[in-house]
């Protein structure tokens, strides 16, 4: 089914697509509304979960931190291993605006139950709801980016796919903000009414997005986990673009799981400072992303192109080893600097300057691998081969826990860890400018094909 070809585009021929007007398209908002929304309750509470266990000694109990938090970062991943192979073949047997609209609406009783949680401060129960998140989460991942290409025109697919990432690491930073404030206590029952009524918002925008047909033929699903997810996996393989492409954002992933999972040390340990300058990290990092997508999507003109992916990588690799190299010897003060002495030494705008230039690159990097995943296997497997990114996508972020635990045990430093991630960045630049002839978008949006 080639849902695209039947697009009615509200512009005139020949007029390229605009944010703005794709934001305020019925096509389109709905969509981006819903996934903002539903990002944003993630990451609240995710953060509030994992701030709560460690500084609220008293929820925790006999269990302890240094347990607890992996364990929430493993039930929200969990899922994404068990259920991403099931949740392809429903979004590409069904409408997937409907699937949406129903995933929207249990997320209502999830989040009601998370607000009387986070009021209580029951760490036991925000565990069972992180992973209830998760399962949510890995159902509604091959929806949001499978039913892209149905709603928009060929040319706006790569300015679709910028929109929603700059909307989710937008998400991501408020989400984490929302966090803190639950976890610290203030304003918690004000938070907790908020993320509730989010989520009713989202599920009010979903009742928006309109319908699609069903890309495949409803078969029996198969629910063997494990079996169905090794099946999918071997499929996915057999398309060499896509998968190449979902190796790539695997890669981004696994960096930037490095980078936000050292933040706190970063600044903590090395930069002697104040919890709100991991705060303002947050924010560079989450706008830089989103900057770097809309870049790319400018840079391209709407054309699907890996032309800019290895300068991407390039761009990760070299901010990177200037970040180290602008990185000061650990601080030894008693005190914790605050965020006005930080921002009053130019060392700390070079540092901003290399995050923000490590994000951007990012974004330019990650954004044609994502359209080129949407577009260039085959339309009834298309929800399918994103659910095997998401996969990949999360045994990339377990071997980034795995790996930087196993490189701090054996001594290496948190400036040590950016080092490595500049250098192997820019080896898979090299790669990358090795592998891009291999690389080619589907015929019917190639580069120079865009309407």
């Amino acid at each position: 089914m080639a849902v695209t070809e039947r697009v009615e585009v509200d512009r005139a021929p020949g007029q390229r697509p605009r944010a703005l007007a794709l934001l305020t398209s019925r096509r389109f908002g709905p969509l981006f509304a819903t996934q903002f929304l539903s990002a944003f309750n993630d990451n609240a509470l995710k953060n509030a979960l994992v701030l709560m266990i460690a500084y609220r000694a008293e929820s925790v109990g006999a269990w302890g931190a240094g347990l607890l938090i992996p364990l929430a970062g493993g039930l929200f991943i969990l899922p994404f291993f068990l259920c991403s192979a099931t949740a392809g073949e429903i979004a590409d047997a069904s409408d997937k605006a409907r699937v949406i609209r129903l995933i929207k609406l249990a997320e209502i009783a999830v989040m009601l139950v998370a607000a009387a949680a986070t009021i209580a401060g029951s760490v036991g129960w925000l565990l069972a709801l992180l992973l209830a998140m998760g399962v949510q989460a890995a159902f509604f991942g091959p929806l949001k980016y499978a039913i892209l290409p149905d709603l928009l025109a060929p040319e706006e697919l790569l300015l679709g796919n910028a929109l929603v990432e700059a909307g989710t690491f937008l998400a991501i930073l408020l989400g984490t903000i929302a966090g803190m404030l639950i976890a610290g206590h203030h304003g918690a029952v004000t938070v907790s009414a908020l993320i509730v009524a989010i989520a009713l918002a989202a599920w009010a925008a979903s009742l928006l997005i309109p319908p699609t047909r069903p890309a495949a033929e409803r078969k029996r699903l198969g629910w063997n986990l494990g079996t169905a997810t090794a099946r999918l996996l071997r499929a996915a393989a057999r398309e060499p673009v896509p998968f190449r492409a979902m190796l790539g954002i695997s890669w981004f992933w696994l960096i930037g799981a490095t980078y936000l999972s050292q933040f706190p040390s970063y600044v903590r340990f090395v930069l002697g400072g104040e919890e709100t300058i991991v705060t303002l990290f947050l924010a560079i990092f989450s706008v830089g992303v989103g900057a770097g997508s809309l870049l790319c999507n400018k840079i391209l003109r709407g054309r699907i192109s890996p032309r800019l992916v290895a300068w991407g990588a390039l761009g990760i690799g070299l901010f990177s080893v200037d970040l180290w190299a602008a990185t000061p010897a650990p601080s030894s003060a008693a005190s914790l600097a605050p965020i006005s002495i930080f921002l009053a030494d130019p060392a700390g705008w070079r540092i901003l300057f290399d995050l923000f230039g490590i994000a951007l690159s990012g974004g330019v990097f990650i954004l044609p691998l994502y359209a080129l995943l949407q577009t260039a296997g085959e339309g009834a497997r298309r929800a399918r081969t994103i659910g095997a990114n998401n996969v990949v996508n999360a045994a990339a972020m377990v071997l980034s826990a795995v790996v930087t635990m196993a490189l701090v045990a054996a001594g290496i430093s948190v400036p040590g860890l950016v080092l490595l991630c500049g250098i192997a960045s820019l080896a898979v630049a090299a790669l990358l400018w090795r592998l891009l002839p291999g690389f080619t978008a589907a015929p019917a949006i190639r580069e120079g094909d865009a309407r």
